[in-house]
């Protein structure tokens, strides 16, 4: 699928054309004589030009940076198998759609709009998990090209919605983010408004956009075993 990957490490001109600094190389400048062959090796054979260090060098696959919505209980399940939903499953990136609907080509503008669009996607997981903890979980993990499908339904989707076509193991994850304590209180109200939000009542907006207004924590994939014993513990 045509996707758009972050622009951090992704991809100037060619400096490879004249790797001399000028067309007919070394010699060009002094007279045109090229420098004599290497004499030929055993049984007349011209030795093999060294090969380059690059061509040894195993290809990078492209990869591309995908927000994952959870809850803390999906989280603490994603901890014991080690691995990122069942597949297939949602998620959230920089696609066109994205782009079209947030109106900017800043990097890292556009993965901050597709951070909260998981976050936003973690609210609902929450309005129809009435006992999971408060708190909106979002993990960001880098997957290869070829694991990130369009939305099964592309016209009701939501914008930069994609799905994961196969196992994503916990350990590519590159950070986790989380609702703060002190958002517990407007993010359970924003997660009980959130059908009211979506039939267009304003005062439920505004409930859910005040629970927008907290940024999620970034936590290292190193803490997610503190993030869940918390949430056992709590």
């Amino acid at each position: 699928m045509d996707v758009s990957r972050s622009a951090a490490g992704d991809t100037n001109g060619d400096a490879r054309t004249y790797p001399e600094g000028r067309p007919g190389g070394p010699w060009a400048a002094v007279g045109g004589a090229k420098p004599p062959r290497e004499p030929p090796g055993p049984g007349g054979a011209l030795p093999a030009p060294p090969e380059s260090p690059g061509a040894l060098r195993p290809r990078k696959r492209p990869v591309m940076r995908v927000y994952v919505p959870l809850t803390l209980p999906g989280l603490a399940e994603a901890h014991r198998t080690g691995r990122l939903g069942a597949e297939p499953f949602a998620a959230h990136a920089v696609t066109p759609a994205l782009r079209a609907w947030y109106g900017s080509e800043d990097t890292e503008e556009l993965e901050y709009a597709a951070l909260t669009r998981a976050a936003l996607a973690s609210l609902r997981q929450l309005a129809a998990a009435p006992d999971a903890p408060r708190r909106r979980v979002v993990v960001a993990v880098d997957v290869a090209d070829g694991a990130v499908e369009a939305a099964q339904d592309a016209d009701r989707a939501e914008p930069g919605e994609v799905r994961l076509a196969g196992t994503v193991p916990l350990a590519k994850a590159a950070a986790v983010h989380v609702d703060s304590d002190d958002a517990a209180t407007e993010v359970a109200a924003a997660a009980a408004a959130l059908a009211a939000a979506d039939a267009g009542d304003e005062k439920a907006l505004a409930v859910v956009d005040a629970a927008e207004d907290h940024d999620l924590l970034w936590f290292a994939t190193q803490e997610i075993a503190n993030l869940v014993a918390v949430r056992e513990d709590s």
